[in-house]
């Protein structure tokens, strides 16, 4: 195989490489899109709601265990639900 035949095929394997490339970039780009579209408000039960109740309850939970651990009590002695 002469020296520009190599040439040849390593410039045919990068311009593959690029082309996969910009195809995963395609494709990321599409990606991202679709959730920006998905995470718009709605009405209603959707995807936003239902991210935004789940970080809501995140911080909650995260609140409740911080009362626990200062307070030395359980939440529900603590709220004064159980004597």
């Amino acid at each position: 195989m002469s020296s520009s035949e190599k040439s040849n095929s390593i410039n045919e394997e990068n311009k593959n490489e690029v082309d996969q490339n910009n195809n995963d970039n395609l494709n990321f780009a599409e990606d991202t899109n679709k959730n920006l579209e998905e995470d718009k408000y709605v009405f209603g039960w959707g995807q936003y709601s239902e991210i935004t109740n789940g970080r809501f309850a995140m911080i909650g939970f995260a609140a409740i265990i911080l009362i626990e651990i200062i307070s030395k009590k359980s939440f529900l002695n603590w709220a004064g639900i159980i004597h």
